[in-house]
């Protein structure tokens, strides 16, 4: 079913898409032609343009690779690459028309065209892959897998396929070498014979792509059971024994030829995203000192008179590449030992803090200094909390991982905080948060950490 349904369904892409841009062009003209009564372009002015846009960003969109299979992957990939494709082909445009001094067109279309072929395409995207999940829960589309190793890493994948029925896989035999196994049945299938067997059973059966989820021990078969795919057209997937010790999207060099998996695969350590990531912090954490300015005059004026001593509290922490830091706070408690404060955990009950200080640090407001980090690029609005000096000797020794969160800036807000590990709460699973939001940083992941913490709103209550 799925090798017939292929074809159509990547045609029915192209389509898709061509009708969304050329439809995105022609809704951006029609609206700069309403809205402005001054604007007398006829859409004949545009309609070299209008032709040469579709094959030019579905070009764009398959250097971006958004033509292949998209099975098992997140929305939120796609939709990166559909924002990031429609931004090149933003400014390939307008790199044509002043080289070409097409001053003619009107650059607001130009504008309105990237924002409606962005939300149309990603629309009509999203839509499609509904209907592809929902085809392939009804046995169209499928893909039909043998696995070779009935062992943990096989009956793992298995059990994952199963649980997404809507990425269309179907497993139809085991093979293994171990005596015992052969004949038994395994999640449903049947391990039907040894690793050698692999051959006959192509010949003789529709089976789209081979799993190699054998052990380490068994690494000299491999070659042989990529040999024996290939040989009957068939593609080979291995499923590594230390999969747990590398990220889902492994990035690999070379040297010499020889090729090196990263361990950990950061998207930050990318020039273009450190960028990205830059720009959005400088406009964002300017917008927000604006709109906060007077709520942080009035904290200022209330600190002040609250107790004797300075507006902010200063105090190192371990930032990016783990290089300390000055972070700011708005002061919630009265002057004490310096050695105290760095060494030792607020408690709830913690007599230091004045009546002000108890209720912006349970209101999360005492960070609002910290956007000024953020311009002076110590920190970031998005990423992990950082610590004192004193804990992360500390934690560094007893959680593994814990250095991990050092290699991007730390922030004001991250994923660890708006799943709920804020405060007093469990420095593993927080770092479990902040390893997954390193390897799989985005914009998109930053607008929806910043969405959810407005959301979920600044009361915190393990902050003391």
């Amino acid at each position: 079913m799925h090798k017939l349904l292929k074809p159509t369904i990547f045609r029915l892409f192209y389509a898709v898409d061509t009708v969304c841009i050329a439809g995105s062009f022609f809704v951006s003209w029609w609206f700069k032609k309403r809205v402005d009564l001054f604007f007398g372009s006829a859409f004949s002015d545009y309609l070299l343009i209008f032709l040469g846009i579709v094959p030019l960003y579905i070009l764009i969109y398959k250097s971006f690779d958004l033509y292949t299979s998209k099975r098992g992957q997140n929305f939120s990939n796609e939709l990166i690459k559909i924002i990031e494709a429609n931004l090149i082909g933003f400014m390939l445009l307008l790199g044509l028309f002043f080289a070409l001094k097409l001053n003619f067109i009107s650059r607001v279309v130009i504008i309105q065209f990237l924002a409606v072929n962005i939300v149309l395409n990603s629309a009509a995207r999203y839509i499609s892959r509904l209907v592809l999940r929902l085809a392939r829960t009804y046995g169209y589309n499928i893909k039909y897998l043998a696995i070779i190793g009935a062992g943990p890493l096989g009956l793992e994948f298995i059990k994952r396929i199963e649980e997404h029925k809507e990425f269309g896989y179907r497993v139809q035999a085991f093979f293994d070498d171990d005596p015992r196994k052969i004949g038994k049945r395994f999640c449903k299938v049947n391990v039907v014979g040894k690793i050698k067997a692999i051959d006959d059973y192509l010949i003789n059966n529709d089976i789209d792509e081979v799993i190699i989820a054998l052990p380490l021990s068994a690494y000299q078969k491999i070659g042989s059971i990529v040999e024996t795919c290939e040989k009957h057209g068939i593609r080979a997937m291995i499923i590594p024994d230390y999969y747990k010790y590398i990220p889902a999207k492994p990035k690999v060099i070379e040297i010499d030829d020889l090729p090196l998996i990263s361990v950990r695969d950061v998207p930050l350590d990318y020039f273009y995203n450190k960028l990205f990531k830059r720009a959005f912090d400088i406009i964002c954490s300017i917008l927000l000192i604006i709109f906060f300015s007077p709520l942080m005059i009035l904290l200022t004026i209330g600190v002040k008179l609250s107790s004797p001593g300075p507006v902010l509290f200063k105090q190192k922490r371990v930032g990016l590449n783990r290089k300390l830091f000055e972070m700011y706070k708005f002061r919630s408690m009265r002057i004490s030992d310096a050695e105290v404060a760095c060494t030792t955990w607020t408690t709830a009950n913690d007599p230091r803090r004045t009546g002000l200080g108890e209720f912006i640090r349970a209101t999360s407001l005492d960070e609002l200094p910290q956007f000024f980090n953020v311009l002076r690029g110590e920190m970031s609005l998005i990423g992990p909390r950082p610590e004192r000096p004193h804990f992360v000797e500390q934690f560094k020794k007893d959680i593994p991982k814990y250095m991990v969160k050092h290699q991007v800036k730390p922030g004001i807000t991250g994923w660890a905080q708006v799943n709920g590990w804020r405060g007093d709460s469990s420095i593993e699973e927080r770092i479990k948060c902040d390893i997954f939001y390193i390897e799989n940083w985005s914009l998109f992941l930053d607008c929806k950490i910043l969405f959810l913490t407005a959301l979920k709103g600044f009361v915190n209550k393990n902050a003391y």
